[in-house]
């Protein structure tokens, strides 16, 4: 009985670390929409589902989360 309780538990940590790892993925923009990002703020500003809308597969909050952690000035 206590061996299927540790395999339980230990699939959940495989999961949730899993999760993090698709969560931190999907911050890794290639060269080509960091430099549509940059283009788009410098035209639209802090329109960020304006600028979701021209990269296939982003939303605005992966676009302005990217955006923060890069060029953040409250340093």
């Amino acid at each position: 009985m206590a061996d299927s309780d540790q395999s339980t538990t230990s699939n959940d940590a495989s999961a949730d670390s899993r999760e993090d790892v698709n969560e931190d993925s999907k911050l890794h923009f290639s060269e080509d929409e960091e430099i549509l990002i940059t283009r788009m703020f410098n035209l639209v500003g802090e329109r960020w589902s304006l600028i979701a809308g021209r990269i296939p597969g982003r939303t605005a909050k992966e676009i302005e989360k990217y955006w923060n952690s890069r060029y953040s000035t409250s340093q």
